[in-house]
Formats: C-alpha cells, structure tokens, sequence
C-alpha cells in the first residue's frame, strides 16, 4: 500500500486470490476506506478510470481501486447471475480480505450500478456512496434506448477496429479535443488483448440474458431499498447513461442527492476532474447528521 507521494501503476499495484480467482486492485493512502469501482466497456479497468483521481483522494482516504471481475488484472467467475450481482458479491470478499468492515464508495457507471447491488445486499457495508451516471438505478423516459453510447459500445465489439473505438469514446465525453491518440493507443492496446473482447461480451450479455434476467429484480425497480446516503453525479450531456435517468434515480432513491455538470458528458470523473473531487470529498466526508437527517448506518 502506497502511503507516500509515489503513486504511480507499479507502486499501487496488488493482487489478492478470493475463492480461487486473482483479484487485481490498486491501494494508496490511509484513513477511513474508499473503494472506486469504475465501468465497463472495452479496455476499461480501475487505472484507466482513476488513475489521475487516486492522488486526491490518497490524501483523504485509504483508497483502493479494484479491477472488477473480467477487467484489467482481475479472473471473471462463470456467470450464472447477472454480472452486477456477481461482481458486488467479490467486492465484498476483497473487502474482507483487505480488512475492511466498512467503506465509502464512488461508482462510476456499472461501478455506481455493482455499489447500489453492494449497498441493497449488505448495507452494513456502504456508509456512503457517490455515483456518477449511474447504471441499473434508472430507466430512460424520454432518450431512445439503447443509447448511442451502447450502439457504439456494440459496434466495436463485433468489430474491433480503431474507427469504432473512436466512434464510441467520442460519445463519453462532451468536449472531443480529449480524445488524444494516446487514449486512443491505449485503449485499443487493452481492448484487443487476449480474451478482453470474449469477456466483455460475456459481462454485458449476462445483464440481457432472458434465462439470468428471469431470476433477477431489476435494481431500478429495488431503488427503494438503497437506504445508503447517496450523491448522484451526472453530466448533462451523457450519451452513454443520459440526463433523463438521473431524475429517475433521484426521484426513487430514498436519501439522495443530485448533481448536475453542465457541458459534461459520462467521463465526469474526467471532464469536470477539479468539480467531481471536490462534490465528492465534502459529501462523503460530511458528518453524519450534518443535514439533519438521521445518522449514517442506522
């Protein structure tokens, strides 16, 4: 665990075995728990998602950046529930092997949806969590579904070309002087590694599987039950999860609050870097009856 200024891949950088499957993560500063679970699409992994997140947040929490099942370092399990529900079971294996009875949590993306999972089954587990264009917890009223983000997401994984990652990161973000041929070398550097596109359909075809969905509760539907405190970010401009959600999530989830970054699409934690550490380190951070409410966990 990295307690100093080096906060580099190779410095954070551990694995753990839980149940027989190599869990990857990266861990760096100390004090009360923060776990980053990041999203999904190809070459997607918790270095690509934080990497330039994990120095801020090192100074404030004992930070710990899992690759999710099937991501980056980590093995995926056989599939044999919709893989949010799968994925939010190991977190909870890593936190015991971590030593963590209890943690803040950021979300991003199907992150924010594994959280939610986290925090429906064991809410002993999540005093707080921010999520950032949330999947899972919402439904879209008014924007077409799939999204383009998803269409473009598709695209590229019945045919891996450097044109169609393009054609998809272009859809993460609202400003496209980001998309950088770096990112772009990098990305397709991971997305077409060995067995990384058989996984990732694998991961993204367990959540519309008629057999797993047939004995799953949509989480959208269980919003209800996230009693944890919750703090939605969301960029107005998402083309991947869009704005309309947000206010469905808003609008369900018990104790929550709502965010909105102009002239942001669903990189929050990219576009609007500054803005998203800032809203997030004073939400998890605040007291707990800070807002009157009653506190956290009981």
């Amino acid at each position: 665990m990295t307690t100093g200024t080096d906060f580099s891949y190779e410095a954070t950088r551990a694995t753990r075995d839980i149940d027989g499957l190599t869990f990857a993560y990266h861990e760096a500063g100390e004090g009360e728990p923060l776990l980053l679970l990041h999203g999904s699409g190809p070459g997607v992994s918790a270095w690509s998602n934080f990497q330039h997140n994990l120095p801020f947040f090192a100074q404030h929490f004992r930070t710990v950046m899992p690759d999710l099942p099937g991501f980056g370092g980590s093995d995926l399990p056989e599939l044999d529930e919709v893989y949010t529900v799968v994925a939010a079971r190991l977190v909870t294996r890593l936190m015991d092997e971590l030593g963590i009875e209890k943690a803040v949590f950021i979300g991003n993306s199907m992150g924010g949806a594994v959280a939610a999972e986290l925090a429906v089954q064991f809410p002993e587990r999540v005093r707080r969590m921010t999520l950032m264009g949330s999947g899972g917890l919402s439904v879209s009223t008014f924007a077409p579904d799939p999204s383009e983000g998803f269409l473009r997401l598709f695209e590229f994984l019945e045919d891996p070309t450097r044109e169609r990652m393009i054609g998809w990161v272009r859809t993460m973000v609202h400003d496209p002087r980001l998309i950088t041929p770096e990112l772009i070398d990098e990305r397709m550097r991971n997305a077409t590694a060995d067995g990384v596109i058989e996984k990732t359909k694998a991961i993204l075809g367990s959540m519309f599987d008629p057999q797993l969905q047939a004995s799953y509760t949509p989480l959208w539907t269980r919003a209800r039950l996230v009693a944890t405190p919750t703090l939605l970010l969301w960029g107005r401009d998402d083309r991947m999860l869009p704005y309309d959600q947000a206010h469905f999530a808003a609008r369900h989830l018990p104790d929550v609050e709502l965010h909105t970054f102009a002239r942001c699409g669903h990189w929050v934690q990219v576009e609007r870097r500054y803005d998203f550490e800032r809203v997030a380190l004073e939400f998890l951070t605040r007291a707990p009856q800070a807002t009157g409410g009653t506190p956290d966990g009981a």
